[in-house]
């Protein structure tokens, strides 16, 4: 025992020294392994390494705060186990954030705060935090200092910046009178010379036309005026090389700068939604099409063609049938029901699905919290079709509000709230919005309808409440005629068999007593005690110590003598007649001897016992 307490004290005495000089000996290690060991580098570090974003330095303060690493510390390190290492890394979360036309990739630990990710982002977009609406947590808005790890964000989070109160620019480098032109709206006023239709579009001056923005391309300000028509065909063109010729754009200002749009090399297909691009696409609908699920995959699938994949996911299904997804299931899983109206004859269709509804933001907003169903209205029958089905499901009113928008101003986006008595419209988005708008009036609808919706669940909840509570007392009260029903049938069925038995036992003692009757009434006579005679007198002891007397004839039969006691009651079957001295069971003899040869002569004492 004392060899082992002296290897213990120097074993102590050991690892006390490593523990002590640990901190000489780590400085010889590198950065890496220093960091590999201790955890992973700090928050802002992380971001750098993910962003490229160089955050700013601490404040004194917080340097000053902290206690300085030194080699000559008062108290010995202690080497932390690898199992602690791993515990005490912080779980890292990656965001991605959308703001306009831009993507900001961000890697932060659990541990930081919403505030922090905004400072962040007011270094890398230029956009200050008073400004900045940071949107798309699951659990709705949080403050700046609501920290990460109380929300139980998943490793992967997109997110994305709503700047109301800023208007589109385009450089920040540009000079202030610049920088106002930016600003402001140019009215674009197209003629189309063929079919004589004038179409006013709005623009800010940060919009391109693809390689300058309006606010440097020379035209007038703050209305323009474009006329559209064919270009013709070379004389020398043998054959047409497209199905429809080009379109040619032609501007009122003075100068030459926007003489051509072809010197901008500028699809006009795609800023306007027409020309020969157009004439070679397929219908997003077909006309007449007597399935509506099919009819939507064809449009679904046209979309994707045209605008990508990233999209909004189609409800492929008929109208009735969105809405019942959309309205009628339970409140908590209810949904705002999103209609979208293409029309490809209006020159905001291509902007408006390729920049608004594919936009990133956007479909993530309407995946999580619409149903969003889609319609072609560029062909007559279409749109009549569309008109019966809005008049049948949500009345007139939507009907004739979607006449009254003309060519130009579609694309719609319609939201529709389901309620208790009847559907409602609670937005009609125009083809001339922007992503900011379109996201600021998509998060207003979904307020009105989380307040509906928290109303309805909380109606929903007390119904069910109720229900349960009659549904428990029903069961209660089945159950309780149940129980009563049972034990009034095992009642009935014990008073059942008590009268059957007690039939059963009258019967038996009516048959025992017609049996006793006749058995009385066969007995010979009892003989007079004359002389001559040989007369025996019996005395039979009976099981409630009563006796019986009788005189018999010798030379009577036992059985008579067995007709005697079962008439008094005692059947020969259930009871034994013996004598006293010497015991003899005389039911065991023969019937038919006499009492002479039962030595039952001139008198005896016998007693009946029953049988076993």
């Amino acid at each position: 025992m004392r060899v082992l307490s002296l290897y213990l004290k120097v074993q102590s005495l050991v690892l006390h020294l490593v523990y002590c000089f640990f901190p000489l000996f780590s400085n010889f290690s590198s950065e890496a392994s220093q960091a590999n060991l201790f955890g992973p580098p700090n928050q802002s570090e992380a971001a750098e390494a993910a962003t490229g974003v160089v955050a700013p330095p601490p404040s004194s303060s917080s340097s000053s705060s902290s206690p300085p690493s030194s080699s000559g510390s008062a108290f010995c390190p202690i080497i932390p186990s690898s199992r602690h290492i791993v515990e005490r890394q912080p779980r890292m979360l990656n965001f991605r954030v959308e703001y306009r036309q831009r993507s900001i990739e961000l890697v932060l630990e659990e541990g930081s705060t919403v505030g922090e990710i905004k400072q962040i982002l007011e270094t890398e977009l230029g956009v200050p935090v008073s400004k900045m609406q940071l949107k798309g947590w699951k659990s709705g808005d949080v403050s700046d200092s609501t920290v990460l790890r109380s929300l139980h964000l998943p490793k992967n989070n997109s997110l994305y910046v709503l700047t109301p109160d800023i208007a589109p620019t385009a450089s920040t480098s540009q000079n202030s009178a610049l920088q106002e032109s930016l600003n402001q709206n140019f009215l674009l006023v197209i003629s189309h010379r063929e079919a004589q239709r004038d179409y006013s579009l709005n623009f800010p001056g940060s919009r391109t036309i693809q390689e300058m923005t309006l606010a440097v391309s020379g035209i007038s300000y703050p209305c323009h005026h474009l006329s559209v028509c064919r270009r013709s065909s070379p004389a020398n063109a043998q054959e047409p090389t497209e199905e429809c010729p080009d379109v040619h754009m032609i501007s009122d200002s003075e100068g030459d700068d926007f003489e051509d749009a072809s010197e901008f090399s500028v699809d006009d297909s795609e800023m306007f939604g027409m020309g020969s691009s157009t004439c070679r696409k397929s219908p997003m609908m077909p006309e007449n099409s007597e399935n509506e699920g099919d009819a939507l995959l064809h449009f679904t699938a046209e979309f994707s063609t045209r605008y990508g994949d990233i999209h909004p996911m189609f409800f492929i299904g008929s109208l009735e049938a969105a809405s019942q997804e959309a309205f009628y299931g339970k409140a908590r899983d209810r949904k705002l029901l999103a209609i979208y109206l293409h029309n490809d004859e209006s020159v905001l269709s291509n902007v408006f699905c390729s920049q608004m509804m594919c936009a990133d933001s956007i479909v993530s907003y309407l995946s999580q919290n619409f149903i969003t169903w889609a319609w072609d209205v560029t062909k007559e029958a279409n749109k009549a079709r569309l008109l019966t089905m809005c008049t049948r499901h949500f009345g007139s009113v939507v009907a004739q509000t979607i006449r009254t928008y003309k060519t130009d101003q579609f694309p719609l986006l319609l939201i529709v709230m389901g309620k208790r008595t009847s559907n409602e419209v609670l937005n009609v988005i125009q083809g001339n919005s922007t992503v900011d708008e379109l996201m600021m009036r998509l998060m207003g609808a979904m307020e009105i309808f989380t307040a509906q919706q928290q109303e309805d669940i909380k109606d929903e909840d007390e119904r069910e409440a109720r229900e349960m509570v009659k549904r428990e007392q029903d069961e209660a009260y089945r159950l309780s005629l149940e129980a009563d029903r049972k034990k009034r049938e095992a009642q009935e069925r014990e008073e059942a068999e008590q009268v059957r038995l007690e039939q059963m036992r009258k019967e038996q003692e009516e048959e025992k007593e017609a049996i006793r009757l006749s058995l009385e009434q066969a007995l010979p006579p009892e003989p007079d005690d004359e002389p001559g005679e040989q007369i025996s007198k019996l005395r039979i002891r009976t099981p409630s110590g009563e006796f019986l007397e009788r005189r018999f004839l010798g030379s009577c039969k036992l059985q008579v003598l067995f007709d005697f006691v079962a008439s008094k009651g005692y059947p020969f079957d259930e009871f034994k007649l013996l004598t006293t001295f010497p015991r003899r069971n005389i039911t065991q003899l023969d019937p038919g001897s006499t009492l002479l040869e039962a030595k039952l002569f001139p008198q005896e004492t016998l007693f009946l016992e029953a049988k076993e």
